[in-house]
């Protein structure tokens, strides 16, 4: 590695998406340490030939590049605001927001940070669970040219594909506007299968055939195993973003409402539709 090449990296968070992540770091030959609030997880992290750290503040302090991978936009400012942990970062640190949160979130965070030579910026993920534990997640970037190309190495390390989306705050765009389409397109997958089963066809059949057509989408393909765990809280975030643009999405207000039904009993095409 070069001068400026990051060496050693820090995942803040170590829950679903940020084990298998660490996993891809310590064999792709970084140094990783990592910390989450739940004490528990420090024996996967170590099974992992990762260093467990006892708070955020101690990881900044010994990494060249951070990734926080926390549930909320309260946590990571809590995390990025004026003398929280993370700003006790070296110098020169790069601090990846994996966490999906409001781009006006990351953007101000990102200007304060800088005033003390951090430079944070947002790399969202794509796929789920199943992509994190492959290594084939899809990362969004937002941020300027020379960061990103430095940070790049790091998001290979479990990303098959890295998508420098613009400046920073852009990448949590980008993920809004994957989340909005995935919602969209779940729903529309369970009702029009629902409809199908009501007419006596084949549904996994016809599943099979619509994964061959026009309408082929990504939950269509990953059918029945969608947990929904996040869709209100992505929701709000596009809600929140449309309002501050000043534009009305309303199949996406339609969807979040629908979405929050849907949750709770997901796949279970005999109920869809019928009010219980």
């Amino acid at each position: 590695m070069d001068e400026m090449a990051l060496k050693s990296v820090g995942v803040v968070g170590a829950g679903r998406m940020g084990t298998p992540i660490i996993g891809h770091l310590v064999r792709k030959g970084f140094a990783t340490r990592a910390c989450d609030l739940d004490p528990a997880r420090a024996a996967a992290v170590k099974n992992l030939g990762a260093q467990w750290v006892a708070s955020p503040a101690s990881l900044a302090a010994e990494c060249d590049a951070i990734l926080v991978c926390v549930g909320f936009d309260a946590e990571v400012r809590e995390l990025l605001a004026e003398g929280g942990p993370l700003r006790k970062a070296r110098r020169g640190a790069v601090i990846a927001i994996l966490s999906t949160v409001h781009p006006k979130t990351v953007q101000a965070l990102a200007r304060e940070a800088e005033t003390q030579g951090l430079h944070v910026v947002d790399s969202t993920v794509c796929r789920g669970g199943e992509a994190a534990d492959s290594g084939t997640l899809l990362s969004f970037v937002g941020g300027d040219k020379e960061t990103v190309e430095r940070l790049t190495p790091v998001l290979r390390a479990y990303s098959s594909d890295v998508v420098h989306t613009g400046g920073v705050g852009t990448a949590q765009v980008a993920k809004a506007v994957n989340n909005l389409i995935l919602w969209a397109c779940l729903v529309a997958d369970h009702e029009g299968l629902a409809l199908a089963q009501r007419y006596g066809a084949d549904v996994g059949a016809l599943r099979r055939a619509l994964m061959l057509s026009s309408c082929a989408n990504g939950p269509l393909d990953k059918w029945g195993t969608q947990t929904m765990a996040w869709a209100d809280d992505d929701m709000a975030i596009v809600a929140d973003m449309a309002a501050d643009a000043g534009i009305a999405l309303p199949q996406a207000e339609v969807n979040r409402e629908v979405c929050r039904a849907l949750k709770p009993r997901r796949y279970e095409l005999d109920l869809y539709g019928r009010r219980t």
